[in-house]
């Protein structure tokens, strides 16, 4: 099954094409990289472990330009989340979110925004959660909390929870947002580690009223190499397309 390309319908809904993916930093095959989020073809790419620390803007700013895409927002200021969109996307506003941190632990963040495609409005959130099992939990009801807060009819999360399904801020967050991957099964479920992936840790979760056409790992993608997916990150990314109404 082919997923569906970016469209905007006559009706003012928009069909949106997401991708998902921990980059590490940008450690890796960054040419592997930009050629698995191009050949993806997303209209929003969700990012994880963006650089965060020297000259970090410039880093984002190259991968953003190889993959044809721009920053939105993210990064540095949100502890490692980032936003990059096609032109495609009307920004309405972003906000960057620092957590609260925990005496040893990473500091964690949320990168948000509000963008339009044709008559559909839609907040967009990526996250990276604690390595510690409290602090995951603790952080599932600040993004809900987060969304909560946007103002907006539908939105989409895309992230490294950092357990699978069955963990308890996985399921958190399933107790409201749909699932991609359980909803609407596309391409490969397993994101981790890339080289022997054995674990669904990385997802694309959505509002209800947002229709998910397709939700995974895009191996067999035309474009994207299994060399590629190996050599760019330690994780495999995640694409979905959605459906996004039209505001009334």
């Amino acid at each position: 099954m082919q997923l569906p390309n970016s469209r905007t319908e006559a009706d003012g809904s928009a069909v949106v094409r997401v991708l998902s993916l921990n980059i590490r930093s940008m450690r890796d095959d960054t040419a592997a990289l930009a050629r698995v989020i191009s050949a993806c073809a997303p209209d929003l790419v969700l990012l994880q472990e963006a650089p965060r620390l020297f000259r970090w803007r410039k880093k984002l700013a190259r991968l953003a330009s190889a993959s044809d895409l721009v920053i939105l927002t993210g990064g540095g200021t949100a502890a490692g989340p980032a936003v990059l969109c096609s032109l495609r996307a009307t920004v309405e506003r972003t906000e960057d979110v620092l957590l609260p941190l925990t005496p040893g632990l990473h500091r964690r963040g949320f990168a948000t925004a509000v963008v339009r495609f044709g008559g559909a409005r839609l907040g967009v959130l990526a996250c990276h959660l604690s390595l510690d099992r409290n602090e995951r939990y603790a952080q599932s009801g600040a993004l809900l909390d987060r969304l909560a807060g946007m103002g907006v009819r539908h939105a989409i999360v895309g992230g490294d929870l950092n357990e699978g399904p069955e963990g308890p801020a996985f399921q958190r967050l399933t107790g409201t947002l749909q699932d991609g991957w359980a909803t609407a099964p596309w391409g490969g479920e397993h994101t981790f580690p890339a080289r022997a992936p054995q674990r669904r840790i990385d997802a694309l979760l959505a509002t209800e009223g947002v229709e998910i056409l397709g939700c995974g790992v895009p191996r067999e993608l035309p474009g994207v190499t299994e060399a590629d997916l190996r050599a760019a990150t330690d994780h495999l990314p995640v694409l979905a397309a959605v459906r996004v109404p039209a505001d009334a």
